[in-house]
């Protein structure tokens, strides 16, 4: 029986080996493609238009690399071992994405996805072969964190002021660079100023700050270079000053949990070092930790090129201290450590014991820092942070009913799911309460209601093969080869246990260092050699190489066609709002997106609105038919998209055809129950479609449409009492209440109908302070008068609305004499 082979690599490369020049095409292919793609924001599938563009660049920019990559390693395609076998089985992930498009709840979205996909399958293939060879795998893992290292160093750039600076020095290749300066490398939210540098959301950054960090432990320690040991301990401070001016509670809380883990995979020696690193760069950290957070807040307000300077003096001459620590500790500390616990290591079970010391003493830490006074040695913003981990926080509750809702979404698509984008594009039909979130905040359930109960086993068993192989081999390895691949074992579980709280996925740049990562894993795994097929080495090259090569045509010429789509839609985006803007201008580069993309929501909205505009001024049925068939074949493939409703709606109305538009918006209320702007849409209708009935004397249709309004409305006031079952402490997200088109709609129908003192209470939930709002006002007008009806009156109201307008008081004497 043939014995496993860990990590059996390519011939291993020496200074006399020649490397042919498409060897170095590849390598440098792959650095600029590992350096551009992270200052694309990263390359966020934000399922928007805006976002389309740089990730179909690095679409047909990963299908160049595996052509060039299938060129250079041709020969090693042997199918021979299992490494081979992941290396084909990787395109099921892809072809899951493909069978779920067929019930997707939004195709455009699940198309994008499928391209996506085979995106990673190309980068994993690439993995796959290329990290076998020693050479290439110390480029990439030198490339992975020169860049990380990189991105830190543009975020302190932001941090301490100068994003003017760091603008001005990737303007020249990053989209997400407006007025000079990247936008959102600091960004405010109610939690106050965080650090997120190119990816724009501080929990991402926080995951990938996470995984650099064990990577940067796991150089410090191995490596025998004298400048290794300075760069990688050097950079430990930026890593964990970053990590915390994140203010992610999330990469905090998971941060022990992924620690134990890498550290039951190393060496007592090696585990002892990382302690020792995190314990002085921790200490470092905090020390400065307080002026650094200061400055960064001073200088982010108002810039002071001298305060920014003692933010860097701070942070550069602490990592140097740090940093010349590491080298003596490599030199002097860290050798005499091996040969001091050699006896230990030999000894069964003797690498659990400080994982779980270190996992103790860190949750007592953690614990110290929540529920004592030693927070109060934190800055204020941070502070606040540790003081809100709890499992009764919002953000806490609110992924729980994410992760609920995402179920009820799965019952509907339980097999092949809804496609790529399910959740972003029907998450209002299914959930709890109003929070505004297109992310499920897990990516592993977000993945299993894209792909449904088979894609997802597809994606565990597959995933769970390479990490059973590659953690078998890595057992049975000597220290080199446990080693050589090890960096990528730490970015996957790094990235992918920091995604079950977190949607870090949905940055396309963390998926491909995830998938480059399983590809490096599965390069070095204990590959078990397969039965031989009948063809010969030759016969299934040629079928694998032919199969992938005719992948990577029609996936990177659909990503180019739907780039030109994105930029044409980018085009009238831009364009709509100038002087210039004409109907003739406006119309080419929709139509040349539609040609490309027939259903494509953007383009098809502003073309109706277009269509809709030449029908009200021309009257000419061609623009009604032509906008009718565009709307109705969109709306087939984006069934949940609200915008393609709307135009439909609106197409409706122009066209006098009343009723068919008050009945598609009472069908679809389900789909957005918690969306109040709609209910104030259906409302206002009812009573302007009953009050036309009542006009002309049709008394049926005129309680058919006051009573829709109202029973309408009594769903609003149901959601409204749900709400206040919530927990406590979980935010309801959205406004849902009676608003004052609401209550001025329903307020008019229940006049109507003569029920004054129902109509005083609902127009008086409308009722606003600000009564220079035409809205606002003519709710409080029809409250005074409705009150003036029963003998009532409200001073304070009616003199702040004369105060406004003194001519108010006549129309509220004539509306107080109207009979119904």
């Amino acid at each position: 029986m043939a014995n496993p082979v860990y990590g059996k690599q390519f011939k291993a490369s020496t200074e006399d080996d020649k490397r042919s020049s498409m060897f170095w095409v590849v390598n440098i292919c792959l650095i600029l493609f590992l350096l551009w793609t992270p200052f694309q924001i990263a390359l966020f599938n934000g399922l928007g238009v805006s976002f389309e563009q740089p990730i179909f660049w690095a679409v047909m920019a990963a299908g160049v690399l595996l052509i060039l990559g299938l060129i250079q390693f041709h020969k090693k395609i042997k199918l021979e071992d299992q490494r081979d076998m992941v290396a084909l089985l990787i395109i099921l992930l892809p072809i899951s994405y493909m069978i779920s498009m067929f019930s997707a709840a939004s195709w455009h979205y699940a198309v994008n996805m499928v391209l996506i996909q085979w995106m990673y399958a190309f980068i994993f293939v690439i993995g796959v072969y290329m990290l076998r060879d020693r050479l290439s795998n110390k480029i990439i893992q030198i490339t992975i964190m020169g860049s990380a290292y990189l991105i830190i160093l543009f975020g302190f750039l932001n941090w301490f002021g100068q994003g003017v600076l760091g603008g001005h020095l990737v303007s020249w290749f990053s989209i997400a660079v407006a007025d000079g300066v990247y936008v959102d490398a600091v960004m405010k939210d109610s939690n106050g100023w965080r650090l997120t540098s190119v990816f724009q959301y501080a929990n991402t950054y926080a995951a990938f700050l996470m995984a650099i960090l064990f990577a940067g432990l796991f150089n410090v320690s191995r490596l025998k270079r004298s400048y290794d040991h300075f760069i990688h301990g050097f950079m430990l401070v930026p890593i964990i000053l970053s990590l915390i001016l994140t203010l992610s509670r999330g990469g905090l809380v998971v941060l022990p949990f992924v620690l134990l883990v890498l550290l039951l995979m190393l060496r007592p020696a090696q585990q002892i070092l990382w302690v020792i690193y995190i314990v002085i760069a921790g200490i470092a950290s905090a020390v400065i930790l307080n002026p650094v957070t200061t400055i960064g807040l001073q200088v982010i307000n108002q810039y002071d090129g001298g305060v920014a300077a003692k933010g860097w003096a701070y942070l550069l001459i602490t990592s140097l201290i740090v940093g010349l620590i590491a080298v003596v500790i490599g030199r002097f500390i860290a050798p005499k450590l091996e040969h001091s616990v050699e006896g230990w290591t030999a000894k069964r079970f003797s690498s659990i014991w400080l994982p779980i010391g270190s996992a103790v003493v860190g949750a007592i830490i953690l614990i110290l820092l929540i529920a004592t006074n030693l927070r109060n040695l934190l800055p204020e913003n941070i502070r606040v942070r540790f003081e809100n981990i709890n499992f009764q926080q919002s953000s806490v509750l609110e992924r729980f009913t994410f992760y609920r809702d995402a179920m009820k979404l799965l019952r509907d698509y339980p097999f092949f799911g809804g496609g790529g984008g399910a959740w972003g594009a029907a998450f209002e039909a299914y959930q709890n309460n109003p929070y505004v979130s297109r992310q499920a905040h897990n990516f592993f359930v977000q993945y299993l209601v894209e792909v449904g109960i088979i894609g997802f086993i597809i994606f565990i068993l597959f995933v769970g093969f390479i990490f059973y192989k590659y953690i078998r081999g890595y057992i049975k390895s000597d220290r080199e080869k446990k080693e050589s691949h090890f960096l990528y074992f730490i970015l996957v579980v790094s990235i992918l246990m920091h995604s079950l709280l977190d949607f870090n996925l949905s940055y396309v740049y963390m998926s491909i260092l995830v998938f480059l990562g399983l590809g490096g894993m599965a390069a070095a795994m204990d590959a078990q050699p397969l039965k031989r097929l009948k063809l010969g080495t030759g016969a299934i090259r040629g079928i694998y190489v032919s199969l992938m090569g005719l992948a990577v045509i029609l996936v990177a010429f659909t990503a180019l066609r739907f780039k030109e789509a994105s930029a044409d839609v980018i085009e009238v985006t831009s364009m709509a709002n100038t002087p210039q803007a004409t109907y003739e201008g406006l119309r080419k580069p929709l139509d040349d997106a539609l040609s490309i993309r027939s259903t494509f929501p953007d383009a098809s909205v502003f073309l109706s609105s277009l269509l809709v505009q030449g029908y009200q001024q021309t009257k000419d049925d061609k623009f009604y038919n032509e906008d009718l068939a565009l709307l109705t074949k969109t709306h087939e493939k984006e069934p949940f998209n609200k915008d393609i409703l709307k135009q439909l709606v609106t197409l409706y109305q122009v066209h006098g055809d009343t009723d068919q538009a008050f009945n598609l918006m009472i069908d679809n209320i389900p789909k957005y129950k918690w969306d109040i702007s709609w209910y104030e849409g259906v409302i206002s209708q009812a009573y302007i479609l009953g009050n036309q009935a009542h006009e002309k004397k049709d008394k049926a249709a005129e309680d058919k449409y006051f009573q829709a309004g109202l029973t309408i409305y009594q769903q609003v006031l149901d959601g409204m009492q749900y709400l206040t079952t919530l927990p406590e402490g979980q935010l309801q997200g959205r406004e849902f209440d009676v608003t004052p088109k609401i209550a001025l709609s329903i307020g008019q129908i229940q006049l109507m109908q003569g029920k004054n003192a129902d109509a005083a209470a609902t127009l008086k939930r409308g009722l606003k302070d600000d009564l220079s709002d035409e809205t606002n006002k003519q709710v409080a007008r029809y409250y005074l008068a409705t009150l003036q009806k029963e003998g009532q009156k409200d001073q304070a109201v009616y003199d702040k609305l004369i105060a406004i307008d003194a001519k108010e008081k006549e129309q509220i004497d004539q509306l107080a004499k109207v009979t119904y």
